[in-house]
């Protein structure tokens, strides 16, 4: 008989039991482990009064996901409870109030420790499933943030001292001596000096780039001094670095090294786009984003037609597709695990393959077998769920030979399927093989 007893509340087949149905118990317990890794939302309070909110056995429901954002279907006077069972799970969760009536809820499991969150906050808690005592904690109450932490924005009451200072507003004219950001103008240094607005250094206290006082020219003192650099031709093949331009290429990047001609770096130093020495390729580093459901488009030979791949309008949340190891076989077509994993399968809605000679059967195959002649066909190594249908209309015994150790119904034997009969096999795992019906 079938249990529960784990954190997802998945159901764990028993040996024997489901016969013929643990592909589809398979992929549900597959469907409820993604969404437990996922996003959901629940109307938990359909009152104004404490709730209950509970990981169904085997089955979805919204408090299974890791991201539970708590509504109410009335609005709330007081703070509330929200406990979720059952007792026993141990989990973390992320988990939103998002109720109605801007009051506090109060997340519990048993008679231990709660955890409250205001409304409209949102906190990282962990249940600790310790049965009727169970109790809930606040994950990052005692975060220890030793090391390089990022964020959005920092306020603070004085003055900040750092190996970085980030920036999170715009500059004034009256500004001394300013580091400023805005989303439009990105890094923003601004000043008002004698000579200079802004000069930049190098550690041998020598004027790299300078800004003269209440101007817009830029003097690079160095190899280029000039109030605007604007590349004015092409570039050549013996150039180091250089940036040039022309009016059918426009701007143009060239190099040479002994790994790239071209290397485009982000602001942590790491590579992001690099052209290898004396090569058309490109390599991109990470992600490659194409916006606005805009299409990959592969060129044919002569580049006047192509072949796109588009995402649709609206996707639901993010996924990956993992492409097989190989090419496959004729006629195979690619199938997914609902995990995001590619591979190749046999197309089952082909129809029978009418078998006139020895085979060695694949998963998902569907044969008939016409010879007048003693044929062995074999089954092929099986994983669980895996099916073959076989039927004899020839006049010759058919011989389901076995793959290495595998047995047929529990047995190390080879079956025999005479002239007008036909067999479906499943396979089960490996005491019972390949389990005929």
């Amino acid at each position: 008989m079938a249990t529960y007893v784990n954190n997802l509340r998945l159901e764990e087949i028993t040996t024997g039991d489901a016969s013929g149905t643990w592909g589809t118990k398979t992929n549900t317990n597959l469907e409820l482990i993604g969404k437990a890794l996922g996003y959901a939302t629940e109307a938990s309070f359909g009152s104004d009064a404490n709730a209950t909110t509970t990981v169904a056995d085997g089955a979805d429901d919204p408090a299974r996901a890791l991201y539970f954002k708590v509504t109410s279907g009335a609005t709330l006077s007081a703070t509330r409870e929200l406990t979720i069972a059952p007792n026993t799970i141990s989990r973390v969760m992320i988990i939103e109030n998002a109720t109605t009536g801007s009051q506090i809820i109060t997340i519990k499991q048993g008679s231990g420790a709660t955890v409250n969150i205001p409304s409209g906050g949102v906190k990282a808690v962990y249940l600790d499933g310790a049965g009727a005592g169970a109790a809930v904690v606040d994950a990052l109450a005692d975060l220890d943030l030793t090391g390089t932490t990022t964020a959005a924005t920092i306020t603070a009451s004085g003055v900040i001292t750092g190996a970085t200072v980030e920036a999170t507003g715009d500059t004034s004219a009256g500004d001394n001596a300013a580091v400023g950001y805005t989303s439009a103008e990105g890094l923003i240094l601004t000043g008002q000096g004698s000579t200079n607005d802004v000069t930049i250094k190098n550690d041998a206290d020598a004027d790299v780039l300078e800004i003269p006082t209440g101007t817009t020219n830029v003097d690079i003192v160095g190899v280029a001094t000039a109030a605007t650099f604007e590349p004015d031709g092409d570039t050549a093949a013996g150039d180091n670095a250089a940036i040039g331009y022309t009016s059918a290429e426009g701007l143009i990047l060239t190099g040479q090294g002994s790994t790239n001609d071209v290397t485009v770096k982000n602001d942590a130093d790491g590579d992001v786009i690099a052209i290898p020495t004396g090569g058309t390729d490109a390599n991109f580093h990470g992600n490659v984003n194409i916006l606005a459901q805009g299409d990959l488009r592969l060129q044919d030979s002569s580049g006047g037609e192509y072949a796109a791949i588009q995402a649709p309008a609206t996707i639901g949340s993010s996924y990956t597709l993992t492409l097989p190891a190989d090419d496959g076989d004729e006629d195979q077509i690619l199938s997914t695990n609902g995990s995001g994993v590619l591979d190749w399968a046999t197309n089952t809605y082909l129809g029978f393959e009418i078998l006139t000679a020895n085979k060695s059967m694949e998963a998902s195959g569907q044969y008939v077998s016409n010879s007048s002649s003693t044929l062995t066909h074999t089954l092929p190594s099986g994983s669980a769920g895996a099916t073959i249908v076989l039927s004899n209309v020839g006049s010759g015994a058919v011989t389901v030979a076995r793959t290495s150790s595998q047995k047929i119904d529990s047995a190390a034997e080879d079956g025999t399927l005479n002239q007008g009969a036909s067999v479906q096999f499943v396979y089960v795992d490996s005491t019972v093989g390949w389990h005929t019906l």
